[in-house]
């Protein structure tokens, strides 16, 4: 039986990691959170309110769980943003451009539906200066790089080796803006 193998793409992984001050906010939020959970299971025995306030806890965690991101993949055609049980994937080929951003450009964006600092920076914020809805994938704040698509989404996301990141995909960003010449 003869089997045929499939081309193998090219892929580099680059990891995030949580930085000290990303591990203390989520040690903070669930203190919290234990403290009024037993707050609660001590002022009211039973009873809907803290039968409530547990389930919230619940799905709160599990939802920010599931998108924490883990790691970026670069392919050959794509970029896999990928988080614990959510995969967010941006084909090269629709990457307007890319580049480096400053902390100081961060200061401005407003979390709309999204985690800050349990175990990263991730969902869907506001940026008031520009006026725009993003989507930040971050282990910590810092190290941002902002990727534009042709469709006019913008992802942040953070990179502890983000000039090689930055590089590897503004070439592709070139060779789709030239049509391909280059």
């Amino acid at each position: 039986m003869r089997r045929h193998s499939l081309p193998t793409q090219e892929m580099k992984i680059y990891k995030y990691r949580i930085n000290r001050y990303t591990w203390y906010w989520t040690t903070v939020y669930i203190v919290i959170i234990v403290l009024l959970f037993s707050i609660m299971a001590g002022l009211y025995e039973g009873g809907y309110l803290s039968a409530w306030f547990l389930s919230f806890c619940i799905a709160f965690i599990a939802l920010t769980a599931m998108s924490i991101p883990r790691k970026i993949v670069v392919t050959d055609n794509t970029l896999l943003i990928r988080c614990i049980l959510d995969i967010t994937e941006i084909p090269r080929d629709e990457i307007a451009s890319v580049r480096a951003v400053d902390n100081k450009e961060m200061r401005m964006i407003l979390p709309v539906f999204a985690s800050i600092g349990f175990f990263g920076y991730y969902g869907h914020f506001f940026d008031v200066r520009n006026m725009r809805h993003v989507e930040i994938y971050a282990s910590t704040w810092s190290d941002f790089i902002e990727i534009n698509t042709i469709y006019e989404d913008t992802y942040y996301i953070s990179c502890a080796d983000r000039g090689e990141l930055v590089a590897e995909l503004s070439q592709n960003a070139r060779k789709s803006k030239n049509g391909g010449d280059e």
